[in-house]
């Protein structure tokens, strides 16, 4: 039992939370906990989000596709972290990402009756679902308001940190050079160039698929924003 309440207390969306209400949470709600093996899936892009899911051990990921799968956003959130929380209510509530383990991995998921239930118990998860979600809304039009002159490399970063996770690593884009230039506006001779010099100051390396990210942060901080 000490175990299950250190772990709900790393989660996002329960920290700040006192031992004893945290205790008679675990008391009136009906925790779900899966194992998933390497490379097994804990959700499909396209599938509805029917459940609040946390991944509590090990690591998942997540990739992004757009462009008929010719553009891919790949990420690794390690535990503790939450997944897709954006999607539980809204106009769209089915995942634009698919997620899978990457080795071993725990998954804890709660119905939306019963997450809606937990909010109703203390404002304090109410606010860090809030925080959560405003932080995530506000990104892209924070990411957007600072592409400043709208350089190539600063495009590359917008889609970089506004499809992945702040403490997500592993972070890579695979791609056709011919559809990534079509989704950022520019020439194949300018993205190679843009490539090999963001490779030269240190925030990606280049591979035969697309590149992997050095640190996301360096892209944040292009953009003049943390997040």
């Amino acid at each position: 039992m000490e175990s299950v309440y250190n772990m709900l207390m790393s989660l996002p969306m329960f920290q700040g939370i006192s031992r004893g209400r945290l205790s008679e949470l675990v008391e009136r709600t009906h925790f779900h906990f899966l194992k998933f093996g390497d490379g097994e899936t804990i959700s499909e892009a396209g599938e509805r989000c029917s459940h609040m899911r946390f991944v509590v051990s090990g690591r998942a990921r997540i990739e992004t596709a757009f462009s008929l799968r010719q553009v891919i956003v790949g990420q690794t959130l390690t535990a503790p972290a939450v997944i897709g929380p954006d999607y539980m209510y809204g106009l769209d509530t089915c995942y634009p990402f698919s997620v899978k383990a990457a080795g071993q991995c725990g998954v804890m998921q709660l119905t939306k009756a019963e997450y809606l239930k937990i909010l109703t118990m203390d404002r304090i998860f109410l606010i860090n679902l809030l925080n959560i979600l405003s932080r995530n809304s506000q990104k892209a039009t924070t990411n957007l308001l600072n592409l400043k002159t709208g350089t190539v490399s600063e495009r590359i970063a917008y889609i970089i940190v506004s499809l992945t996770n702040q403490g997500a690593t592993d972070i890579a884009l695979t791609f056709k050079q011919k559809d990534i230039c079509s989704i950022i506006g520019c020439q194949r001779p300018t993205l190679v160039t843009t490539l090999e010099e963001m490779q030269q100051e240190g925030y990606i390396t280049i591979t035969p698929s697309g590149f992997s990210v050095r640190s996301r942060q360096l892209f944040a901080k292009m953009l003049a924003t943390e997040q």
